[in-house]
Protein backbone atom coordinates (compact mmCIF):
# COMPACT_ATOMS: atom_id res chain seq x y z
CA UNK A 1 0.00 0.00 0.00
CA UNK A 2 2.70 2.15 0.93
CA UNK A 3 5.97 3.36 -0.92
CA UNK A 4 9.01 4.18 0.89
CA UNK A 5 8.91 7.70 0.72
CA UNK A 6 5.52 7.88 1.88
CA UNK A 7 6.68 6.03 4.71
CA UNK A 8 9.56 7.90 5.32
CA UNK A 9 7.80 11.16 5.38
CA UNK A 10 4.95 9.73 7.51
CA UNK A 11 7.43 8.95 10.14
CA UNK A 12 9.48 11.85 9.70
CA UNK A 13 6.21 13.93 10.92
CA UNK A 14 5.80 12.15 13.71
CA UNK A 15 8.98 12.09 15.25
CA UNK A 16 9.61 15.83 14.15
CA UNK A 17 9.08 18.65 17.21
CA UNK A 18 6.42 20.27 17.02
CA UNK A 19 6.44 24.28 16.89
CA UNK A 20 2.62 23.78 17.94
CA UNK A 21 2.95 21.99 21.29
CA UNK A 22 -0.90 21.43 21.63
CA UNK A 23 -0.44 19.57 18.87
CA UNK A 24 2.39 17.13 20.30
CA UNK A 25 -0.19 16.86 24.00
CA UNK A 26 -3.06 15.63 21.52
CA UNK A 27 -0.77 13.16 19.41
CA UNK A 28 0.08 11.99 23.50
CA UNK A 29 -3.30 11.60 24.44
CA UNK A 30 -4.08 9.47 21.53
CA UNK A 31 -1.49 7.32 22.35
CA UNK A 32 -1.76 7.11 25.44
CA UNK A 33 -6.09 6.66 25.33
CA UNK A 34 -5.45 3.79 22.42
CA UNK A 35 -2.89 2.11 25.24
CA UNK A 36 -5.44 2.33 28.22
CA UNK A 37 -8.23 1.10 25.87
CA UNK A 38 -6.36 -2.09 24.58
CA UNK A 39 -5.03 -2.82 28.22
CA UNK A 40 -8.53 -2.30 29.35
CA UNK A 41 -10.62 -4.42 27.26
CA UNK A 42 -8.08 -7.26 27.36
CA UNK A 43 -7.99 -7.37 31.07
CA UNK A 44 -11.89 -7.27 31.45
CA UNK A 45 -12.34 -9.81 28.65
CA UNK A 46 -9.64 -12.06 30.62
CA UNK A 47 -12.04 -11.76 34.12
CA UNK A 48 -14.99 -12.38 32.80
CA UNK A 49 -13.73 -15.56 30.36
CA UNK A 50 -12.36 -16.33 34.37
CA UNK A 51 -15.83 -15.69 35.91
CA UNK A 52 -17.28 -17.96 32.91
CA UNK A 53 -15.46 -21.08 33.79
CA UNK A 54 -15.56 -20.76 37.42
CA UNK A 55 -19.53 -20.75 37.42
CA UNK A 56 -19.40 -24.00 34.48
CA UNK A 57 -16.87 -25.61 36.57
CA UNK A 58 -18.84 -25.17 39.68
CA UNK A 59 -22.34 -26.07 37.83
CA UNK A 60 -20.74 -28.85 36.19
CA UNK A 61 -19.75 -29.95 39.66
CA UNK A 62 -23.37 -31.16 40.14
CA UNK A 63 -24.51 -30.83 36.91
CA UNK A 64 -24.09 -33.57 34.13
CA UNK A 65 -22.49 -33.06 30.83
CA UNK A 66 -25.43 -34.83 29.21
CA UNK A 67 -28.56 -36.73 30.37
CA UNK A 68 -30.63 -39.62 28.73
CA UNK A 69 -34.14 -39.62 29.75
CA UNK A 70 -36.99 -41.30 28.59
CA UNK A 71 -39.81 -39.45 26.68
CA UNK A 72 -42.74 -39.91 29.64
CA UNK A 73 -40.28 -38.75 32.28
CA UNK A 74 -39.57 -42.62 33.17
CA UNK A 75 -36.32 -44.34 31.25
CA UNK A 76 -37.45 -48.44 31.32
CA UNK A 77 -34.86 -51.08 30.96
CA UNK A 78 -32.36 -48.90 31.74
CA UNK A 79 -29.36 -51.22 32.83
CA UNK A 80 -28.87 -52.34 29.29
CA UNK A 81 -29.19 -48.83 28.21
CA UNK A 82 -26.22 -47.74 30.27
CA UNK A 83 -24.52 -50.73 28.92
CA UNK A 84 -25.01 -49.41 25.71
CA UNK A 85 -24.25 -46.03 26.76
CA UNK A 86 -20.72 -47.37 28.16
CA UNK A 87 -19.89 -48.40 24.63
CA UNK A 88 -20.29 -45.44 23.34
CA UNK A 89 -16.80 -43.54 22.37
CA UNK A 90 -16.22 -40.34 23.94
CA UNK A 91 -17.90 -41.53 27.68
CA UNK A 92 -16.20 -41.05 30.32
CA UNK A 93 -18.74 -42.16 33.18
CA UNK A 94 -22.74 -42.96 33.74
CA UNK A 95 -24.97 -42.87 36.52
CA UNK A 96 -28.85 -43.44 36.84
CA UNK A 97 -30.63 -40.98 38.75
CA UNK A 98 -34.33 -40.36 39.64
CA UNK A 99 -35.42 -36.21 40.06
CA UNK A 100 -38.82 -35.28 41.88
CA UNK A 101 -39.82 -32.17 43.74
CA UNK A 102 -40.60 -32.38 47.38
CA UNK A 103 -41.41 -30.20 50.50
CA UNK A 104 -38.84 -30.74 53.44
CA UNK A 105 -39.91 -29.79 56.90
CA UNK A 106 -37.85 -29.50 60.04
CA UNK A 107 -39.81 -28.58 63.19
CA UNK A 108 -41.59 -25.77 62.31
CA UNK A 109 -39.56 -24.97 59.11
CA UNK A 110 -41.21 -25.50 55.70
CA UNK A 111 -39.28 -25.80 52.15
CA UNK A 112 -39.39 -26.88 48.74
CA UNK A 113 -36.26 -28.89 47.24
CA UNK A 114 -35.02 -31.05 44.29
CA UNK A 115 -34.86 -34.77 45.45
CA UNK A 116 -31.97 -36.78 43.36
CA UNK A 117 -32.00 -40.07 44.01
CA UNK A 118 -28.53 -41.41 43.50
CA UNK A 119 -25.98 -44.37 43.38
CA UNK A 120 -23.35 -43.11 45.59
CA UNK A 121 -20.64 -45.41 43.60
CA UNK A 122 -21.66 -44.44 40.16
CA UNK A 123 -22.22 -40.93 41.12
CA UNK A 124 -18.54 -40.41 42.04
CA UNK A 125 -18.01 -41.35 38.08
CA UNK A 126 -20.49 -37.95 37.17
CA UNK A 127 -19.84 -35.45 39.68
CA UNK A 128 -18.22 -33.84 42.79
CA UNK A 129 -20.55 -33.83 45.28
CA UNK A 130 -18.69 -36.56 46.94
CA UNK A 131 -15.90 -33.76 47.34
CA UNK A 132 -18.13 -31.38 48.43
CA UNK A 133 -19.34 -32.38 51.75
CA UNK A 134 -18.58 -29.51 54.10
CA UNK A 135 -20.18 -31.69 57.45
CA UNK A 136 -20.91 -35.31 57.48
CA UNK A 137 -20.08 -38.23 55.29
CA UNK A 138 -21.10 -39.01 51.71
CA UNK A 139 -20.21 -42.73 52.34
CA UNK A 140 -22.95 -42.80 55.02
CA UNK A 141 -25.81 -42.67 52.04
CA UNK A 142 -24.85 -46.14 51.85
CA UNK A 143 -25.00 -47.49 55.05
CA UNK A 144 -27.51 -45.40 56.46
CA UNK A 145 -30.88 -46.27 54.89
CA UNK A 146 -32.72 -43.29 54.59
CA UNK A 147 -29.86 -40.89 54.57
CA UNK A 148 -30.04 -37.67 53.06
CA UNK A 149 -27.58 -35.56 52.36
CA UNK A 150 -28.41 -31.29 51.57
CA UNK A 151 -27.44 -28.39 50.57
CA UNK A 152 -25.80 -26.14 52.41
CA UNK A 153 -27.92 -23.39 52.35
CA UNK A 154 -31.12 -25.86 51.97
CA UNK A 155 -29.93 -26.99 55.50
CA UNK A 156 -29.83 -23.73 56.92
CA UNK A 157 -33.42 -23.05 55.78
CA UNK A 158 -34.93 -25.57 57.59
CA UNK A 159 -32.73 -25.16 60.71
CA UNK A 160 -31.45 -29.25 60.06
CA UNK A 161 -27.60 -30.48 60.79
CA UNK A 162 -25.94 -33.79 60.66
CA UNK A 163 -28.24 -36.17 62.81
CA UNK A 164 -31.39 -34.07 62.31
CA UNK A 165 -34.61 -35.90 61.11
CA UNK A 166 -36.23 -34.23 58.48
CA UNK A 167 -40.12 -34.95 56.79
CA UNK A 168 -40.35 -35.31 53.51
CA UNK A 169 -43.89 -34.59 52.14
CA UNK A 170 -44.09 -36.06 48.03
CA UNK A 171 -46.72 -34.63 45.35
CA UNK A 172 -48.16 -37.86 45.29
CA UNK A 173 -50.69 -39.57 47.91
CA UNK A 174 -51.95 -42.31 49.40
CA UNK A 175 -55.58 -43.46 49.17
CA UNK A 176 -56.78 -44.39 52.91
CA UNK A 177 -59.57 -45.17 53.96
CA UNK A 178 -59.60 -42.10 55.76
CA UNK A 179 -59.21 -40.60 52.46
CA UNK A 180 -56.59 -39.30 50.69
CA UNK A 181 -53.23 -38.79 52.94
CA UNK A 182 -49.62 -37.44 51.79
CA UNK A 183 -46.93 -39.63 51.24
CA UNK A 184 -44.51 -38.83 54.01
CA UNK A 185 -41.09 -40.25 54.98
CA UNK A 186 -38.53 -39.29 57.71
CA UNK A 187 -35.18 -39.32 56.65
CA UNK A 188 -31.80 -39.12 58.47
CA UNK A 189 -29.49 -35.91 57.24
CA UNK A 190 -26.16 -37.81 56.96
CA UNK A 191 -24.20 -34.77 55.41
CA UNK A 192 -24.46 -31.39 54.12
CA UNK A 193 -22.83 -30.55 50.80
CA UNK A 194 -21.56 -26.59 49.65
CA UNK A 195 -20.63 -26.63 45.80
CA UNK A 196 -20.52 -22.92 45.61
CA UNK A 197 -23.76 -22.06 42.95
CA UNK A 198 -27.45 -21.54 44.58
CA UNK A 199 -29.18 -23.21 42.49
CA UNK A 200 -27.59 -26.86 44.30
CA UNK A 201 -26.72 -25.20 47.61
CA UNK A 202 -30.47 -23.56 48.53
CA UNK A 203 -32.14 -25.97 46.43
CA UNK A 204 -31.06 -29.93 46.09
CA UNK A 205 -31.33 -32.58 48.51
CA UNK A 206 -29.79 -36.13 47.42
CA UNK A 207 -30.95 -39.44 48.99
CA UNK A 208 -30.16 -43.45 47.46
CA UNK A 209 -31.85 -44.56 44.36
CA UNK A 210 -33.42 -47.55 46.09
CA UNK A 211 -35.15 -45.58 48.89
CA UNK A 212 -36.02 -42.96 45.72
CA UNK A 213 -37.63 -45.61 43.79
CA UNK A 214 -39.73 -46.68 46.89
CA UNK A 215 -40.94 -43.12 48.02
CA UNK A 216 -41.82 -41.88 44.29
CA UNK A 217 -43.44 -45.44 43.41
CA UNK A 218 -40.57 -46.17 40.57
CA UNK A 219 -39.51 -49.80 41.48
CA UNK A 220 -37.35 -50.57 38.64
CA UNK A 221 -37.32 -47.73 36.64
CA UNK A 222 -35.70 -44.09 37.12
CA UNK A 223 -35.91 -40.98 35.26
CA UNK A 224 -32.67 -41.35 33.26
CA UNK A 225 -29.00 -41.54 33.34
CA UNK A 226 -26.43 -39.03 33.86
CA UNK A 227 -23.13 -39.01 31.40
CA UNK A 228 -20.16 -37.83 31.75
CA UNK A 229 -17.76 -37.00 28.38
CA UNK A 230 -14.35 -36.37 27.78
CA UNK A 231 -14.98 -33.40 25.69
CA UNK A 232 -17.07 -30.75 27.48
CA UNK A 233 -17.15 -28.66 24.48
CA UNK A 234 -17.94 -30.79 22.09
CA UNK A 235 -21.34 -32.45 24.53
CA UNK A 236 -23.39 -31.28 22.00
CA UNK A 237 -21.91 -33.20 18.94
CA UNK A 238 -21.18 -36.15 21.06
CA UNK A 239 -24.87 -35.73 22.56
CA UNK A 240 -26.45 -36.22 18.95
CA UNK A 241 -24.17 -38.96 18.07
CA UNK A 242 -25.27 -40.52 21.32
CA UNK A 243 -28.83 -40.21 20.63
CA UNK A 244 -28.95 -41.61 17.29
CA UNK A 245 -26.85 -44.52 18.21
CA UNK A 246 -29.25 -45.78 20.96
CA UNK A 247 -32.53 -47.25 20.13
CA UNK A 248 -35.84 -46.59 21.42
CA UNK A 249 -37.49 -43.32 22.59
CA UNK A 250 -35.10 -41.19 24.47
CA UNK A 251 -34.32 -37.69 24.93
CA UNK A 252 -30.54 -36.58 25.32
CA UNK A 253 -29.68 -33.21 26.60
CA UNK A 254 -26.54 -31.50 27.28
CA UNK A 255 -25.13 -29.05 29.66
CA UNK A 256 -25.63 -26.21 27.47
CA UNK A 257 -29.16 -26.39 26.76
CA UNK A 258 -29.57 -26.98 30.46
CA UNK A 259 -28.08 -24.13 31.51
CA UNK A 260 -29.04 -22.11 28.08
CA UNK A 261 -30.27 -18.79 29.46
CA UNK A 262 -27.51 -18.12 32.29
CA UNK A 263 -24.45 -18.65 29.28
CA UNK A 264 -26.48 -16.59 26.95
CA UNK A 265 -26.52 -14.03 29.75
CA UNK A 266 -23.16 -14.05 30.05
CA UNK A 267 -22.00 -14.07 26.07
CA UNK A 268 -24.03 -11.42 25.71
CA UNK A 269 -22.76 -9.46 28.44
CA UNK A 270 -19.64 -10.04 27.43
CA UNK A 271 -20.30 -8.53 24.02
CA UNK A 272 -21.60 -5.51 25.71
CA UNK A 273 -18.80 -5.21 27.73
CA UNK A 274 -16.53 -5.62 24.37
CA UNK A 275 -19.01 -2.47 22.80
CA UNK A 276 -18.57 -0.43 25.87
CA UNK A 277 -14.49 -0.96 26.15
CA UNK A 278 -14.29 -0.23 22.18
CA UNK A 279 -15.68 3.08 22.54
CA UNK A 280 -13.03 4.17 24.81
CA UNK A 281 -10.33 2.97 22.01
CA UNK A 282 -12.73 5.24 19.41
CA UNK A 283 -12.48 8.27 21.37
CA UNK A 284 -8.64 7.96 21.81
CA UNK A 285 -8.24 6.65 18.43
CA UNK A 286 -10.66 9.84 16.51
CA UNK A 287 -8.17 12.21 18.75
CA UNK A 288 -6.18 11.28 15.41
CA UNK A 289 -8.31 12.79 13.69
CA UNK A 290 -7.85 16.43 15.34
CA UNK A 291 -4.00 15.79 15.54
CA UNK A 292 -3.82 14.93 11.88
CA UNK A 293 -6.24 18.10 11.14
CA UNK A 294 -3.94 20.03 13.11
CA UNK A 295 -0.81 18.73 11.39
CA UNK A 296 -2.43 19.16 7.67
CA UNK A 297 -2.71 22.60 8.37
CA UNK A 298 0.82 23.28 9.97
CA UNK A 299 2.32 21.61 7.14
CA UNK A 300 0.15 22.76 3.90
CA UNK A 301 3.21 24.49 2.96
CA UNK A 302 5.36 21.54 3.31
CA UNK A 303 2.59 19.89 1.14
CA UNK A 304 2.47 22.21 -1.19
CA UNK A 305 6.19 22.14 -1.90
CA UNK A 306 5.80 18.03 -2.45
CA UNK A 307 2.99 18.70 -4.83
CA UNK A 308 5.44 20.63 -7.07
CA UNK A 309 8.12 18.27 -6.83
CA UNK A 310 5.70 15.95 -8.43
CA UNK A 311 3.85 14.16 -4.95
CA UNK A 312 0.42 12.28 -6.29
CA UNK A 313 -2.61 13.35 -4.22
CA UNK A 314 -2.33 9.71 -3.30
CA UNK A 315 1.20 10.00 -2.00
CA UNK A 316 0.22 12.75 0.20
CA UNK A 317 -2.64 10.74 1.79
CA UNK A 318 -0.35 7.97 2.33
CA UNK A 319 2.26 9.96 4.06
CA UNK A 320 -0.55 11.08 6.92
CA UNK A 321 -2.06 8.09 6.90
CA UNK A 322 0.88 5.81 8.01
CA UNK A 323 1.86 9.04 10.38
CA UNK A 324 -1.68 8.33 11.90
CA UNK A 325 -0.77 4.23 11.69
CA UNK A 326 2.45 5.04 14.03
CA UNK A 327 0.50 6.42 16.93
CA UNK A 328 -2.30 3.51 16.91
CA UNK A 329 0.13 1.07 15.97
CA UNK A 330 2.01 1.89 18.92
CA UNK A 331 -0.21 2.35 21.15
CA UNK A 332 -2.34 -0.68 20.28
CA UNK A 333 1.28 -2.87 20.95
CA UNK A 334 1.71 -1.01 23.96
CA UNK A 335 -1.88 -2.01 25.34
CA UNK A 336 -1.88 -5.35 24.14
CA UNK A 337 1.36 -6.35 26.00
CA UNK A 338 0.47 -4.24 29.24
CA UNK A 339 -3.04 -6.42 29.03
CA UNK A 340 -1.49 -9.93 28.39
CA UNK A 341 0.98 -8.86 31.47
CA UNK A 342 -2.14 -7.91 33.47
CA UNK A 343 -4.22 -10.76 32.57
CA UNK A 344 -1.70 -13.01 33.38
CA UNK A 345 -0.29 -12.02 36.45
CA UNK A 346 -3.81 -10.91 38.05
CA UNK A 347 -4.11 -13.24 40.87
CA UNK A 348 -0.80 -11.53 42.37
CA UNK A 349 -1.74 -7.87 40.96
CA UNK A 350 -5.28 -8.19 42.53
CA UNK A 351 -4.04 -9.16 46.07
CA UNK A 352 -1.48 -6.53 46.07
CA UNK A 353 -3.54 -3.88 45.22
CA UNK A 354 -6.69 -4.86 48.41
CA UNK A 355 -3.52 -4.86 50.62
CA UNK A 356 -1.94 -1.67 49.62
CA UNK A 357 -5.47 -0.23 49.62
CA UNK A 358 -7.07 -2.10 52.99
CA UNK A 359 -10.31 -3.45 51.22
CA UNK A 360 -11.30 -6.95 50.00
CA UNK A 361 -13.20 -6.30 46.33
CA UNK A 362 -14.87 -9.39 46.90
CA UNK A 363 -15.36 -10.06 50.57
CA UNK A 364 -16.00 -14.15 51.22
CA UNK A 365 -18.76 -13.27 53.27
CA UNK A 366 -21.01 -11.77 50.85
CA UNK A 367 -19.74 -13.01 46.89
CA UNK A 368 -19.65 -16.76 46.55
CA UNK A 369 -16.25 -16.62 44.45
CA UNK A 370 -13.98 -14.23 46.46
CA UNK A 371 -10.80 -14.06 44.14
CA UNK A 372 -10.78 -12.65 40.80
CA UNK A 373 -10.15 -15.64 37.97
CA UNK A 374 -8.56 -14.93 34.85
CA UNK A 375 -8.76 -16.86 31.93
CA UNK A 376 -6.41 -15.48 29.11
CA UNK A 377 -8.07 -15.95 25.16
CA UNK A 378 -5.73 -15.13 21.98
CA UNK A 379 -8.83 -14.87 19.78
CA UNK A 380 -9.82 -11.75 22.65
CA UNK A 381 -6.38 -9.93 22.03
CA UNK A 382 -6.24 -10.61 18.07
CA UNK A 383 -10.02 -9.17 18.03
CA UNK A 384 -9.01 -6.34 20.62
CA UNK A 385 -6.05 -5.69 18.65
CA UNK A 386 -7.89 -5.99 15.00
CA UNK A 387 -10.50 -3.46 16.52
CA UNK A 388 -7.69 -1.01 17.95
CA UNK A 389 -6.02 -0.96 14.13
CA UNK A 390 -9.04 -0.87 12.38
CA UNK A 391 -10.59 2.11 14.27
CA UNK A 392 -7.11 3.84 13.77
CA UNK A 393 -6.76 3.51 10.19
CA UNK A 394 -10.77 4.76 10.06
CA UNK A 395 -9.33 7.95 11.96
CA UNK A 396 -6.42 8.90 9.30
CA UNK A 397 -8.52 8.66 6.37
CA UNK A 398 -10.36 12.46 6.39
CA UNK A 399 -7.40 14.29 7.42
CA UNK A 400 -4.95 12.09 4.76
CA UNK A 401 -7.86 13.41 2.36
CA UNK A 402 -8.26 16.90 2.95
CA UNK A 403 -4.29 16.79 3.05
CA UNK A 404 -4.48 15.50 -0.63
CA UNK A 405 -7.12 18.37 -1.63
CA UNK A 406 -4.31 21.52 -0.71
CA UNK A 407 -3.52 23.07 -3.73
CA UNK A 408 -0.18 24.56 -3.76
CA UNK A 409 -1.00 27.87 -5.64
CA UNK A 410 -3.19 28.77 -2.78
CA UNK A 411 -1.21 27.32 0.15
CA UNK A 412 2.07 29.20 -0.97
CA UNK A 413 0.69 32.53 -1.91
CA UNK A 414 1.08 33.92 1.77
CA UNK A 415 4.59 32.66 2.16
Amino acid sequence: MFKPLSLFLGFRYTRAKRRNQFISFITLSSFIGIAIGVWALITVLAVMNGFQAEIRDRILGMASHATISGISGKLEDWPSVDKLIEQQPHVKGSAPYILKEAMLTNASNVHGALIRGIDPEQEKSVSEVSEKIVHGSYEALNQKKYGIILGRYLARSIGAVVGSKVTMVTPSANVTPAGIMPRLKRFTVVGIFEVGHNQYDSNMALIHIRDAQILFKMKGLVTGIRLKLDALYDAPRISREIESNIEGYHRVIDWTQHHANLFRAINIEKTMMLIILSLIIAVAAFNIVSTLVIVVNDKQADIAILRTLGASPGMIMRIFISQGMVIGIVGTLLGVATGILTAQNIDILVPALESLLGIKFLAADIYLISDLPSEMRWSDVLVTGTISFSLTVLATIYPAWRASRVQPAEALRYE
